[in-house]
């Protein structure tokens, strides 16, 4: 039972810290690195309990499988904040919750990530042209897009997308949860 105390402790830091880069990027356009590093920080103790503690690694795939994932998406977000297409804040939290994902869901996270920035971006676009919001928050994404600025706040795109993956792994599913504690206790 402490495996699952212990992976679904580290999940909340790792969406918590999600959640509160999603409402950063809203209010201000920047994520601050910290959050990154804790999403990667939470991680750690969830892969190493579920290897050293169980024989179940419904979750997680092999340590190889998240590390190439986590270089892969790292060399490919670099390359996008080089040609100034994200920002360096994206490329962070993009890296660490992929780190999460392994190979196995990386695509779905990128996929459902990719389909929400989309949506925000047109969202900026429509905002750019519309003063939809009378008394926007000063300095957040809705007063910058209403005066022009073209600037998407993809921290939410990131966070939705990481919050399918986890799902689609498993990770937020309470009957995988529950499986897990029977094996462990079976054990």
């Amino acid at each position: 039972m402490i495996l699952v105390f212990i992976i679904t402790f580290c999940v909340l830091v790792a969406l918590g810290f999600g959640a509160a880069s999603a409402w950063s990027d809203f209010n201000k356009l920047m994520i601050p690195n910290i959050y990154s590093l804790l999403i990667i920080g939470a991680f750690v103790p969830a892969f190493l309990a579920i290897t050293f503690f169980s024989e179940d690694a419904t979750f997680f795939g092999s340590w190889k499988s998240h590390l190439l994932a986590f270089v892969f998406t790292f060399l490919v977000t670099y390359c996008l904040f080089f040609f100034k297409l994200i920002g360096g804040g994206d490329a962070k939290l993009i890296t660490a919750f992929s780190l999460w994902t392994g190979a196995q869901s990386l695509i779905p996270f990128l996929f459902i990530m990719a389909l929400t920035g989309g949506i925000l971006g047109v969202a900026t676009l429509v905002l750019n042209k519309n003063k939809l919001v009378k008394k926007p928050l000063k300095g957040s994404w809705v007063a910058l897009a209403q005066k022009g600025k073209k600037d998407v706040p993809y921290g939410i795109a990131i966070f939705v997308g990481a919050l399918f993956a986890f799902w689609h792994a498993g990770l937020i599913q309470p009957s995988q949860l529950m499986d897990l504690a029977k094996v462990t206790i079976g054990s």
